[in-house]
């Protein structure tokens, strides 16, 4: 995997050689996957300090889902999802935070807060965003999409070839955000599996992965939960993980370097067997089960 060092508003993210875990803190109690998890600033700081616990490497913040079928968030609302969270991750648990927003307020906002990377899944839609990005130093996630924040694409047959549409989107992108003053080295390229497209052209998209490298920067790929996975399995949201577990495989095999990952326990369990199998995890020949994890424990009696 190729390795790149991002400048990130006073920070660097060092990727490449095995893929960063994002864990998710959804501040926002409509989202598609564990919105019904939301509850105050304390139980969304304990939800970050697990997924820390677990491995993740940095956390992503969201004050607004990307499900269509609610309305948009106003701004100051999301800034007051978002900013005590960050502010309480950074301060707290001095994590990597990024923020998950389309709007160059709430990007301020976030930033000022302590966040240190963008992920924008509008693909830029409002070039504000870039001169926040440009201003702050933040770094900037660049997602494929062809629709419009909450709005389903109405013509998913638009696409001649999607493949291609992800590579010359993506490109054109980066050609904006450069000429706004965010350097190249601080941009990070998403996919955008899901958004805009059908579960089979996300599939499509995610076999093409590795004509993604052309375009020189890292890769995040946020396929966790999705609902292409939903649909091969017939399974809800919450029972996808098996499903994850494959594609997080098949994403770190094609150069992934950013995972954004609900599960992020389970992924780093994954993770860490696959590389000692592959030989990429060094492997102490005096490795052993403590014998206390021989057998599962015995049941508690609570009656009584």
């Amino acid at each position: 995997m190729r390795r790149f060092t991002v400048p990130a508003a006073g920070r660097t993210l060092e990727l490449g050689g095995r893929p960063w875990l994002m864990g998710v803190v959804n501040a926002s109690p409509e989202s598609f996957s564990d919105g019904a998890l939301v509850g105050t600033a304390d139980a969304q700081l304990a939800h970050a300090a697990q997924l820390l616990e677990e491995g993740a490497d940095l956390i992503d913040v969201g004050g607004e889902s990307a499900i269509t079928n609610v309305p948009a968030v106003a701004v100051q609302e999301e800034i007051d999802r978002v900013v005590p969270v960050i502010e309480r991750i950074t301060r707290e648990l001095g994590a990597l935070v990024s923020v998950d927003t389309y709007k160059p307020e709430v990007a301020e906002a976030a930033i000022a807060a302590g966040a240190v990377l963008v992920n924008d899944v509008s693909g830029l839609r409002d070039p504000r965003l870039a001169d926040v990005c440009a201003r702050t130093g933040a770094a900037l996630v660049l997602m494929h999409t062809r629709a419009a924040p909450k709005q389903r694409l109405q013509d998913a047959s638009r696409y001649s070839d999607v493949t291609q549409d992800v590579l010359a989107f993506l490109a054109e992108r980066m050609a904006v955000a450069t000429a706004r003053g965010v350097p190249e080295e601080a941009l990070i390229l998403d996919p955008g599996p899901d958004f805009a497209k059908t579960p089979g052209q996300t599939i499509d998209v995610l076999r093409h992965l590795n004509d993604l490298h052309a375009l020189g920067r890292p890769l995040l790929i946020a396929v966790s939960r999705k609902d292409f996975i939903g649909a091969l399995i017939d399974r809800c949201p919450s029972r996808r993980l098996a499903g994850t577990l494959a594609a997080v495989g098949y994403c770190t095999d094609a150069g992934g370097h950013i995972l954004r990952v609900h599960d992020v326990g389970a992924v780093r369990e994954y993770l860490t067997v696959r590389a000692a199998l592959l030989g990429e995890l060094a492997v102490d020949p005096a490795l052993a089960l403590a014998e206390s994890l021989r057998h599962e424990p015995p049941a508690t009696d609570h009656a009584g």
